[in-house]
């Protein structure tokens, strides 16, 4: 019979050996699991012991059974799809589509120089090609969990925004279009800093 300690550590050490080999450090997976990264360093070392629903949750999220999480020998390895494969399908799978809106943009400048020659704006389609691709990416980010990245996403959209604003408006001149980049990059930043409590 397994005493309460001894089972705290064989916990710890599953999750030690399956988060290593998935590549995550202990935030990234405090962060799938709106937890702190203190408290799966406490369940890492043997400290504490996640309650039911969040072994669960761990076993979801590291590809294995909560059985797994609970014993120390294993008939078998966890059955993965390696992580690194996963990344590399989600990575191709953004680029795919930031690859769309580019070709739906390259496609509708096409079609108007042809249709519109004497059309003088048609090039503001390329400028606002770059922040529909960062909502693209963003959307995709937030899918995939990746919740971190999100900050500069977000920044940099802020920003082109504005800037296709200006170059929209150009023979008005409106430069302090800027100005409102100031307080909205403070709003994310200070958005950013709020910590989900456990």
């Amino acid at each position: 019979m397994i005493d309460l300690n001894e089972l705290k550590q064989i916990i710890g050490k599953n999750i030690i050996d399956l988060r290593k080999k998935m590549g995550l450090t202990q935030a990234e997976l405090a962060e799938k699991i709106n937890y702190s990264d203190k408290a799966v360093s406490k369940w890492e070392c043997g400290d504490a012991v996640p309650d039911i629903a969040v072994l669960k949750r761990l076993a979801e999220i590291l590809n294995v059974t909560v059985d797994y999480l609970l014993q120390e020998e294993h008939e078998q390895k966890p059955v993965h799809e390696t992580n690194k494969t996963i990344k590399r399908n989600q990575r191709i799978i953004t680029a795919l589509s930031v690859s769309l809106v580019w070709l739906i943009s390259t496609l509708i400048f096409i079609v108007l120089g042809y249709t519109v020659p004497n059309i003088s704006w048609h090039w503001l389609l390329f400028v606002y090609s770059c922040p529909v691709s960062l909502i693209v990416l963003l959307v995709f980010n937030s899918i995939w969990g990746r919740p971190r990245s999100n900050f500069a996403i977000i920044t940099a959209l802020v920003w082109l925004i504005i800037a296709s604003i200006y170059l929209t408006f150009l023979d008005l001149n409106l430069w302090m279009i800027f100005l409102i980049g100031i307080p909205s990059q403070i709003i994310i930043v200070l958005w950013s800093g709020i910590k989900k409590l456990r």
